[in-house]
């Protein structure tokens, strides 16, 4: 039930076998905010686009001859199922994996792509794991835990090595964290090494169950979880890395939705990665408190398998949480010319029209005025305080 350096370090050529060795991107934007270098450990480029290759590559390559012939099961919201296919399609193992109904469609094909059968059973990842252990039981398979396993703590715990020998001078590590097989092996590997290292685990808050846990002592359940970021969204801690966690890791944080669409946008916008809302946790960390953490700071970029419609919806979110959305309301003259030279403030100032409506039946409208109602695009929230500054200037009653 334990993993120690000797066991992460046991597997690193099995490891490379077939996965690659991660770049390390340094961040200018985030070194602004935080003071200090931070690094990105891009996870988000790895082989089936996360780190969960390592670990199931781990785990399905230690079977026996009989266990690989009655094939392998696993329950995975997507990254997991995509480690395992991959794993099972290079050994040659029969796998079926179970995925929430909800999983992202990128996800799910790329799990048949590999060779896997899919199949669907509850919203969450906690009831898919019920159903793979119980098809387990009625047909043989080995069940593949995503997280809750030796061989899985592990296989990515070998992130934890390259992070030392990419970054050797970090004070500071951050990382996202579901069910805890990532955050488990980078700790025990990096702790092993250099105990002086801050390793941070960070949750969305909506899907939390490891601070309550660690001020129980004991794995807790969460009884709801309401989460854009599905490739952490686990309810209840594994007992394998709960119990390295406990020991090695300094702090588990959380993270708002509203943290995680910002941070996705951003690391499009100004690192150019295509980071899943789960993958940004730790960017969301080091944005909501970058005078939290001492430089220079690590964070990891877990996984990048996002579905294409989720990611125009995320990134008109995170333009909304960080202002770059303006919605008002506006009362003009109801005469020819009253929208237009109200269009023309705008243009000056450089805000981008969305949408426009009209009402013209209030009882707060006196005769002859109009409410126009108003979605703009600006640059931030100090060009947002612009345009309404300058509407109220010119004589207009503008309600944000």
């Amino acid at each position: 039930m334990t993993v120690t350096l000797a066991d992460i370090e046991a597997v690193v050529d099995l490891v490379d076998e077939v996965a690659i060795r991660t770049t390390m991107e340094e961040s200018r934007w985030l070194q602004t905010l935080v003071g200090g270098p931070v690094l990105l450990k891009c996870e988000n480029l790895q082989r089936t686009g996360s780190f969960k290759i390592r670990g199931a590559y781990v785990r399905l390559s230690r079977l026996t001859e009989e266990e690989r012939a009655r094939g392998v099961v696993a329950a995975s919201a997507g990254n997991h199922a995509q480690g395992v296919a991959l794993a099972a399609q290079l050994l040659g193992i029969r796998a079926t994996v179970f995925m929430p109904m909800g999983a992202p469609i990128p996800k799910i094909n790329a799990t048949k792509g590999y060779g896997a059968e899919v199949r669907f059973h509850g919203e969450y990842l906690t009831q898919a794991l019920v159903r793979a252990k119980e098809f387990a039981d009625e047909t043989g398979a080995v069940f593949i835990h995503p997280f809750d396993h030796t061989d899985i703590v592990s296989g990515q715990g070998t992130v934890g090595l390259e992070i030392l020998e990419q970054a050797p001078e970090a004070a500071t590590v951050l990382i996202p964290t579901g069910g805890g097989g990532l955050l488990a092996g980078v700790a025990l590997a990096i702790k092993a090494k250099r105990p002086d290292i801050r390793v941070v685990g960070v949750q969305a808050e909506e899907a939390a169950a490891y601070p309550e846990s660690l001020r129980t002592g004991t794995p807790v359940a969460l009884e709801k979880m309401t989460t854009m970021a599905d490739g952490i969204a686990v309810a209840c801690p594994g007992d394998v890395p709960f119990a390295a966690i406990q020991e090695h890791v300094d702090e588990v944080v959380t993270v708002s939705e509203e943290s995680l669409s910002q941070a996705l946008v951003l690391l499009l916008e100004r690192a150019k990665l295509v980071v899943e809302p789960s993958g940004a946790a730790a960017v969301a960390a080091i944005m909501d408190h970058p005078e939290a953490f001492g430089t220079p700071v690590v964070a990891v970029l877990s996984g990048g398998n996002v579905d294409p419609l989720l990611l125009g919806n995320l990134i008109r979110h995170g333009m909304a949480s960080s202002g770059r959305y303006l919605n008002l309301r506006c009362v003009i003259p109801d005469r020819p010319g009253g929208l237009a030279h109200l269009l023309a403030e705008l243009a000056e100032i450089g805000a981008n029209v969305l949408e426009v409506s009209h009402e013209r039946t209030s009882t707060s409208l006196n005769v002859g005025e109009v409410e126009v109602r108003l979605q703009l695009e600006t640059k931030g929230p100090d060009h947002a305080e612009e345009v309404l500054t300058r509407l109220r200037e010119h004589g207009y009653h503008v309600v944000e």
